[in-house]
């Protein structure tokens, strides 16, 4: 079987309903560059990055845990990346997919790459937190931020299958997902695994790995991962899982989101879990300086100060209820959505 590379555009490729080869792309992206909108002009300059003579592309990674990096990454490894996702989700040339992400990010680059190597018809709007507002027509695949995907609810019945990334789901929005046509799925996967290399039914606890990827956990009890068609490296990350077995794991939390408080470790995710059915507002919780405890446990809610009753903190353990209670107006966050949580905790 030939192999496919990063040079290949699939025979049943379209670009908002056109069929486009290698060439045809390349003569579409100057368009997009000299006639597009900001958003128009970005896919532009990706695709022909994409087809030039470089065998690697130059990454953005998103800053969550720090400061944005550029990430040198082999297109076949986006394409490897490409191949595992049709497979995963069994996507089939000629099946539409909607492209509504921002093409800074690696999320919305692997759409794009998705759609030429697999053989999707893919249209693409302009990004906004209302992608599915005007639209008629039914889609196989979309990939949306959490944000996206809150508001899209009710255009939801057009889609058959969701990804939702870039951010950590809430409870309460999976639970409104559920309750949609469309099979959803949560992705976990950052720039250096060149998008997801796991994917969880909207549900269900435990993450699922795509094709040729294996885990295993330091002595930190974080995520090691190898996948040997992405990255030629072992990827260690900062979250703290549960293996399962080979192919199923528990996302616990941030190892650099631990708050030690008077000797106790406490993961906040696991906390934010109890409470995210009693409040109805983003929120999290973190740790700040404390004299005799080391590190004090503290709630942020965002939004105006107001009356909180302390009952909804019965569900928790002793060590895990909050010692105070901080406003924020508006939380800072990055581009796709994620809360900047050290530099909340470092302004309060």
């Amino acid at each position: 079987m030939k192999k496919v590379t990063y040079k290949n555009v699939h025979n049943l490729f379209k670009l908002n309903g056109v069929h486009l080869d290698k060439n045809e792309l390349c003569t579409a992206a100057y368009y997009l560059i000299k006639e597009g909108d900001t958003f128009e002009k970005s896919i532009g300059d990706f695709l022909l990055d994409w087809f030039d003579n470089k065998p690697y592309i130059n990454l953005q990674s998103s800053g969550t845990t720090g400061e944005p990096k550029i990430i040198k990454t082999s297109k076949q490894s986006m394409v490897n990346s490409a191949l595992a996702t049709g497979d995963f989700f069994e996507l089939s040339p000629g099946d539409k997919a909607l492209y509504c992400l921002p093409t800074k990010y690696i999320a919305g680059k692997m759409m794009l790459v998705r759609s030429f190597i697999l053989g999707l018809e893919i249209d693409f709007v302009e990004p906004s937190s209302h992608p599915l507002a005007k639209n008629k027509t039914k889609y196989d695949f979309v990939a949306m931020v959490p944000l996206q995907a809150q508001n899209s609810l009710a255009g939801l019945k057009n889609v058959r299958k969701l990804i939702v990334g870039g951010a950590k789901m809430s409870k309460a929005l999976e639970k409104d997902l559920i309750k949609t046509k469309a099979d959803v799925y949560e992705t976990y996967g950052m720039t250096e695994t060149v998008s997801h290399i796991a994917a969880k039914k909207a549900g269900d606890t435990f993450f699922s790995l795509l094709p040729d990827i294996k885990i295993s956990q330091n002595d930190k009890n974080c995520l090691v991962i190898d996948a040997p068609k992405i990255s030629e490296e072992s990827i260690v990350t900062n979250d703290l899982v549960e293996i399962l077995n080979e192919n199923q794991f528990v996302f616990l939390g941030r190892a650099d989101n631990v708050i030690n408080s008077g000797g106790i470790k406490l993961i906040p995710e696991q906390i934010e879990e109890k409470l995210a059915s009693e409040i109805d507002t983003r929120f999290f919780v973190g740790g700040i300086p404390d004299s005799v405890l080391g590190e004090k446990l503290i709630l942020v809610i965002e939004g105006e100060k107001k009356s909180f009753d302390a009952v909804v903190f019965e569900m928790l353990d002793k060590y895990e209820k909050p010692k105070e209670i901080f406003y924020v107006s508006k939380f800072m966050e990055t581009e796709n959505g994620k809360i900047k949580r050290k530099e909340i905790l470092e302004s309060i």
